[in-house]
C-alpha cells in the first residue's frame, strides 16, 4: 500500500509534475480518480482533507498530512524525500524555477480557461511564450549547462529544478509540435536537457503510462480544443 494519495484529473497537466516528483523518488502513489476529486469539491470545507479550490492535492498517509497547490507539495515533497540542494540559494531558485513552471500552465491555458484562444491572441502570446522559455535558457547558462550535458542548477545529477523543466516542457512539445519546435529555436539547451532528463527511466515509464492512460490529452476541455485548433495538433 503507498503512502501517498493524489487528487488530480485525468490529464498530464499541473497535477503531472507531482507525479513526475514522485516517480523520479521512486515512491508509488494512488490515484484518487475524477470523481472523488469531484466529491470533495462539491463538500463541505470542513470535511476537505486541506481546504482547496482545485486540484491537485495530495496525502501522505504516513504523515497524516495533507497539501494542496502544486508549488507547496513539490516543495513538501522535496524537503521530506530530501531532494533539494543542500545550497540556500540553490534551494530557492529551485521554487523559483517550480513556481514559474505554474505560471507557464496558467497562461498556456489563459487562466484556467478564463478566455479561449483564437489566431489572434497565440499569435501575440508567442514573443511572450519565448520569454518565459528563455528564462529557463539563461537559468542554465549562468549555472553551467551546455547543451549536451550538465542540469539546470548544475551539479553532477538531476533533481527537482531538472525534472520539473522536464516535464513543463517535455510534455508540452510531445502534445504540440509547433511548441515543441519554438523551444528548439528559442532555448536550445533547455529543449536538450529536457529531453535527457525525460529519457531517465521513471519519467519515461511514467510519460509511456501518461500516453496509455491520457492519449493526446493534455490539460482537457474547452481551452484544450481551442489552443490545438489554433496550433492545429
Amino acid at each position: 500500500m503507498s503512502d501517498y494519495e493524489l487528487y488530480y484529473w485525468s490529464v498530464p497537466f499541473r497535477g503531472q509534475f507531482v507525479r513526475a516528483v514522485l516517480a523520479f523518488a521512486g515512491k508509488p502513489w494512488k490515484e484518487a480518480g475524477d470523481s472523488a476529486i469531484s466529491k470533495l469539491m462539491e463538500g463541505p470545507v470542513k470535511k476537505m482533507p486541506v481546504p482547496f479550490m482545485g486540484p491537485p492535492l495530495l496525502t501522505d498517509r504516513k504523515n497524516d498530512i495533507a497539501i494542496a497547490e502544486m508549488p507547496a507539495i513539490i516543495l513538501y515533497l522535496g524537503e521530506t524525500l530530501k531532494l533539494l540542494p543542500n545550497d540556500a540559494a540553490l534551494r530557492a531558485m529551485t521554487l523559483k524555477i517550480v513556481c514559474d513552471a505554474n505560471d507557464v500552465i496558467d497562461e498556456i491555458t489563459i487562466q484556467g480557461g478564463m478566455q479561449m484562444w483564437t489566431g489572434k491572441r497565440w499569435k501575440a502570446f508567442v514573443p511572450r511564450l519565448k520569454t518565459w522559455m528563455s528564462f529557463w535558457e539563461e537559468t542554465g547558462r549562468r549555472h553551467g549547462l551546455k547543451r549536451d550535458s550538465g542540469f539546470l542548477l548544475g551539479g553532477g545529477k538531476p533533481g527537482i529544478a531538472d525534472v520539473i523543466t522536464a516535464t513543463l516542457w517535455g510534455t508540452m512539445a510531445d502534445r504540440f509540435g509547433k511548441i515543441e519546435t519554438i523551444l528548439k529555436k528559442s532555448a536550445p539547451m533547455t529543449a536538450a536537457l529536457t529531453q535527457r532528463v525525460a529519457a531517465l527511466p521513471p519519467l519515461a515509464k511514467l510519460a509511456a503510462k501518461a500516453r496509455e492512460d491520457y492519449g493526446d490529452a493534455y490539460c482537457g476541455g474547452r481551452i484544450e480544443k481551442s489552443l490545438r485548433k489554433v496550433l492545429k495538433a
